[in-house]
């Protein structure tokens, strides 16, 4: 296949790795000093305690440490303290120090580990200790089983009846989205528009000969020639006139080749400067003498844009994603749309912290992250389906699967870079 003219537009754009470093570390040190007091007051938490060891990190502690840190070498222990001016203390009890970030707070010659931590609780006295345990979001229950019995050993009886989960403080600080943040996220998923409108193109796909495999790596191979991650296996699926989207586990190897007339799928994200992209759009391969999709399948993707709508709709600052879930699905019902909605939440992760707004095999509601609130500052992939019957396909029913990033601020949902309205057209 051609080398794609996506990387080699926004290869320019893309920062080296150091410069990298250097952004991402001004943007922790900003989420340090302003979101994170902000967060504790809010929890209800004079202390937070993470802990984690090399190799088995927390999800949280990542995000915590700055470049070019890779793990929690051997130990590493963070503590956080409010102080009575509204501000955070930040301590490291850890080998290896990390200055501008963290005050270390212990010196291995003099003291053990766990001695050093149980002291300095005992010097700040808090009342309220964070520890991240949770049954609801895998984001807060970062504590090991083993690293827990030690910290519990270690401070007592006493001050561990203090302790509570910081389930809610972990997402908070995974899902609040800082204003630096928020003015590059676009231009990611610019980045992730621009590599599928190359990979629904004539460039990458010659119907009777390309497979959907031959598109899914050519994906992954500009994901990786940009510097991006991909956080999962990109996928590329066909419907098309007397093959339904029900057919797709049972269709073999060969009738993966792209051919006219079909309606493609894809699903594709990347990881860049520590924030996730996650899409889905379609393309329309033109028969000979078309020049644009059938009419039907249009109206099919009109009722997606028009999902989407509603449900962004019904994103508000306070309501739960079962809320919002409900509400939206009860309007498109009562507007003659066929839909499902299983959108989340999306940032330093791709199915990320916040709440839960359906599952595919759930639409009744999901119990747990999805009664947890929506809150201003954070992300989401709106990520839904309708079926729709297509009269030129003697009204066979296709499914049009969308997924767009957006933001929920100043109490409103906004796309991040605008969203399909149109297919991509092969041929």
């Amino acid at each position: 296949m051609q080398p794609s003219q996506a990387a080699a537009a926004f290869r320019p754009k893309i920062l080296p790795l150091r410069q990298q470093m250097v952004v991402q570390n001004d943007w922790l040190k900003q989420r340090l000093e302003t979101l994170l007091p902000q967060l504790m007051a809010r929890e209800g938490l004079d202390m937070w305690i993470v802990v984690a060891r090399e190799y088995n990190e927390d999800p949280v502690i990542m995000t915590l440490l700055p470049e070019p840190e890779m793990a929690a070498r051997r130990r590493t222990i963070l503590v956080f303290t409010r102080q009575e001016d509204g501000t955070v203390e930040r301590l490291t009890l850890s080998r290896y120090g990390m200055a501008g970030f963290y005050e270390t707070g212990w010196d291995p010659t003099k003291e053990d580990q766990l001695a050093c931590l149980a002291r300095t609780v005992r010097e700040r006295n808090p009342a309220s200790i964070g520890l991240n345990w949770s049954s609801t979001f895998p984001f807060g229950d970062g504590i090991s089983h083993h690293e827990y019995q030690r910290v519990a050993e270690a401070l007592g009886e006493d001050v561990m009846a203090r302790t509570q989960s910081a389930e809610r403080l972990c997402v908070g600080w995974l899902e609040w989205r800082i204003p630096d943040e928020l003015v590059v996220y676009p231009g990611l998923i610019e980045m992730g528009h621009a590599i599928i409108a190359e990979a629904f193109s004539f460039r990458v796909i010659q119907p009777g000969i390309t497979t959907t495999d031959d598109v899914v790596w050519w994906m992954r191979q500009t994901m990786l020639d940009l510097g991006f991650k991909a956080w999962f296996q990109p996928t590329v699926e066909i419907q098309s006139h007397g093959s339904h989207f029900e057919d797709y586990s049972k269709r073999k190897p060969q009738h993966r080749v792209i051919m006219p007339g079909d309606l493609l799928h894809c699903d594709m994200g990347f990881t860049y400067l520590g924030l996730t992209t996650d899409q889905q759009q379609h393309g329309y391969v033109l028969k000979p003498g078309e020049s644009d999709a059938p009419e039907g399948l249009k109206a099919a993707l009109a009722a997606g844009n028009r999902l989407q709508d509603i449900h962004m709709e019904e994103m508000k600052v306070g309501r739960t994603g079962n809320e919002v879930l409900k509400a939206a699905l009860d309007r498109a019902k009562a507007e003659g749309i066929t839909p499902q909605i299983y959108s989340h939440p999306i940032g330093f992760h791709g199915h990320a912290a916040g709440p839960t707004i359906g599952l595919w095999d759930q639409q009744g509601g999901v119990s747990g992250p999805g009664d947890y609130e929506l809150f201003d500052d954070t992300c989401y992939s709106i990520e839904l389906n309708v079926k729709h019957s297509v009269p030129d396909w003697d009204g066979q029913e296709v499914r049009i699967a969308l997924e767009e990033e957006a933001v929920l601020t100043d109490s409103r949902m906004h796309w991040l870079h605008g969203r399909q309205t149109q297919f991509h057209l092969i041929g």
